[in-house]
């Protein structure tokens, strides 16, 4: 029987030193992912404003949010194994340099055409960026405290990026225009870009096998498909003849997908990797997360501004304490990992996120609903956090460098399918409903029931217990 030591090692309370190299490397990694959370919502509240600068039609504004969303989360494993295959720092730098010239032409955008490319080819970028980064993140630090520290303050740095994004597009769009949000994205790409090839360490696999073009071809329409189902259906709802039709698509490709990775010699994923508990359940605890909180910061806007009146100043400040209060809960969520273990932290953390979600429940039309929500949702967001940090490190953990690149794209995959598919699932109960107050109960309460029921699985699955933790496949005995 396997021992999960890292579940019980007392030394991993020890901060660890990184030398001034390990910093500059951090930093550039952590820009990099940092700007490419801020490009998920800083465009948000610009939306209208573009939309009349443009001459974009209402119905035609999901394509700012979905231009980006496909690609960015379409290419994210296919990215990730060419990385693993042709070296992660070479991609990495080549998605670097598409994002900010692809900011650079959303910034001069000149009709709706050009600005739609500019973030089409941004979440192609993205797609580079986010699975080398956390490979070359994960493969520099060394599996122990030191990748625990770096993966909490790249967790912090994700979650505060969404949170920045929402307070600093309204203001920069008040203050220079749309354009301004934009153009913040190109200075990012711009500062991190010349840092980063004298920094950046080369990392590749030992030997050069072939890529599983099949096994691309399926997977990538399969995320392709589903990202576009459910983007559209957030606006439109699920009756739309194309949200049926690339939602059929989107699932047959995913099964031809399986059966062609368990039939190749050098398969894009490896099926056995998917056995692992930690793999399984772990992005599972990982889907739940990221999906139920996108979903809590969607309610929550349509309730702070239609149901207490707020504007979107005030509203920017509920979820500035929530960042506030996210960047703490990254400084100690390493210590917590190295005390309790990241399954443990991992279980924990969805449990704390489901118990506060209840408590929104609980939010009324009085002036005192501001405060419940505004500390509910940001100690969810710490747990949240916590949730983020221990499901990278528990999906990474024991997976040989070589086969990282892979780990971290499903890992980051995760992220992208849980922002996307939480808000078209659940938060059009909101929309939809006579009544928004009693729609935004709704959904925080599956919500809630939903994040909770994930910690038990999540639980069973790991085999969380006091004692020590078995790490077997799946399939092992």
């Amino acid at each position: 029987m396997a021992i999960d030591t890292t579940d019980t090692l007392p030394d991993a309370l020890d901060t660890p030193r990184l030398s001034t190299r390990d910093k500059l490397v951090l930093f550039v990694l952590c820009a990099a992912q940092f700007m490419v959370a801020l490009d998920f919502s800083v465009l948000n509240v610009a939306l209208p404003v573009l939309g009349t600068d443009l001459g974009m039609s209402r119905s035609a504004l999901q394509w700012a949010v979905t231009a980006f969303a496909l690609p960015s989360g379409g290419f994210l494993l296919l990215f990730g194994r060419v990385g693993d295959l042709f070296g992660r720092r070479r991609l990495f730098l080549a998605g670097l340099a598409l994002f900010g010239a692809a900011s650079v032409l959303a910034t001069l955008a000149w009709d709706p055409a050009s600005f739609l490319t500019g973030r089409a080819l941004q979440g192609l970028g993205a797609a580079a960026i986010v699975p080398t980064g956390m490979s070359l993140l994960t493969t520099t630090f060394p599996e122990g405290p030191a990748r625990d520290r770096a993966l909490g303050i790249s967790g912090t740095l994700l979650s505060l990026g969404f949170t920045v994004g929402m307070v600093a597009g309204g203001t920069l769009t008040d203050t220079f225009g749309w354009r301004s949000t934009m153009g913040l994205l190109s200075l990012f790409a711009l500062i991190v870009l010349p840092l980063a090839p004298g920094l950046l360490p080369e990392s590749r696999t030992p030997d050069r096998p072939r890529l599983d073009v099949p096994g691309a071809v399926t997977v990538t329409g399969a995320l392709l498909a589903l990202i576009y189902a459910l983007s559209t259906a957030a606006d439109h709802g699920f009756g739309r003849v194309d949200v049926v039709i690339t939602l059929i698509a989107g699932l047959l490709l995913l099964a031809a997908f399986v059966t062609v990775e368990s039939r190749t010699a050098q398969p894009l994923v490896s099926l056995p990797m998917l056995r692992r508990r930690t793999v399984a359940w772990g992005n599972l605890g990982g889907l739940v997360t990221f999906s139920m909180m996108s979903t809590v910061v969607f309610v929550l806007t349509l309730y702070l501004q239609e149901v207490l009146h707020l504007s979107a100043f005030e509203t920017g400040l509920v979820f500035g304490v929530q960042g506030v209060l996210s960047a703490v809960a990254g400084v100690y969520a390493p210590r917590v990992i190295g005390r309790y273990g990241p399954r443990r932290t991992l279980v924990g953390s969805l449990v704390g996120q489901g118990a506060l979600i209840a408590a929104l429940v609980g939010l009324g039309t009085g002036h005192w609903s501001v405060w419940l929500a505004t500390a509910a949702v940001s100690l969810a967001s710490m747990c949240h956090l916590g949730a983020i940090i221990s499901y990278g490190i528990t999906v990474t953990s024991g997976v040989p460098d070589e086969e990282q690149g892979l780990a971290t794209g499903l890992v980051t995959s995760t992220q992208q399918v849980g922002i996307t598919v939480g808000i078209p699932l659940l938060g059009v109960l909101a929309t939809t409903s006579p009544d928004l107050l009693t729609g935004v109960h709704t959904v925080l309460a599956l919500d809630a029931v939903l994040v909770l029921a994930a910690a038990v699985l999540v639980a069973v699955g790991l085999r969380v217990r006091s004692g020590a933790v078995e790490t077997q496949p799946l399939g092992a005995r």
